[in-house]
């Protein structure tokens, strides 16, 4: 009789449905879009450094800090640069550098605005990384230029994008009315040259409003 009993109840659980498994913790959540409400930029964490050539051969690097801007929702872009935050690691560089080259008292911010599509990256995941070409305009001593651009923009979280040069991007002191200064620069430096050419490189970071 028991063993009549074990027999029906072994052929019930071999009928009865398998137990769904559980939800894995592991799968991963819907990116959500990239906001179109605009950014705002992180100044601590963003970063624009150029270099210097002197002597056709002496390679040195320079910075600046306290960086501003912002994309506003129609996709206006603007960079605010303060010239007197300009950094060279050499106290009496950087004095004659705000006096000199950048004049400061005339010229105390350097800006760069551009117009960028922001449906064009709605899609873009986190840890997703996207290659854009930018038209910018740099209003630099009192000089507007276009300046032509690569990016890659990266998406480091739901509300935070980072935004950095493909190569570094060649700023030629002439067009901006720099050659001057350049020049006395290199008489009180008491150098043979400085190369006019500036490459500049950008790494910026956004975050939602």
């Amino acid at each position: 009789m028991r063993a009549s009993v074990l027999a029906v109840l072994t052929a019930l659980a071999a009928c009865a449905p398998a137990a769904a498994p559980p939800p894995s913790a592991e799968a991963p959540a819907q990116n959500a879009a990239i906001s179109t409400q605009g950014w705002i930029l992180a100044s601590a964490e963003s970063r624009l450094s150029f270099l210097s050539v002197k002597a056709g051969e002496i390679v040195e690097a320079h910075s600046f800090g306290g960086l501003s801007g912002e994309i506003g929702p129609d996709g206006a872009a603007r960079i605010a640069i303060p010239l007197d935050q300009v950094k060279t690691n050499i106290d009496i560089r950087d004095e004659r550098m705000r006096e000199h080259f950048f004049e400061t008292v005339r010229f105390p911010v350097a800006n760069v605005v551009a117009q960028i599509d922001l449906a064009g990256y709605g899609d873009l995941a986190v840890g997703a990384r996207k290659v854009t070409a930018l038209t910018l305009t740099l209003d630099l001593h009192g000089v507007q230029a276009p300046v032509e651009a690569q990016f890659f923009v990266t998406r480091l979280g739901e509300r935070r994008v980072e935004v950095a040069s493909v190569d570094p991007i060649l700023v030629h002191v002439e067009d901006f009315g720099l050659a001057a200064g350049l020049e006395t620069l290199r008489g009180l430096a008491n150098l043979p040259a400085i190369t006019p050419v500036s490459p500049v490189s950008v790494n910026l970071v956004f975050d939602a409003r």
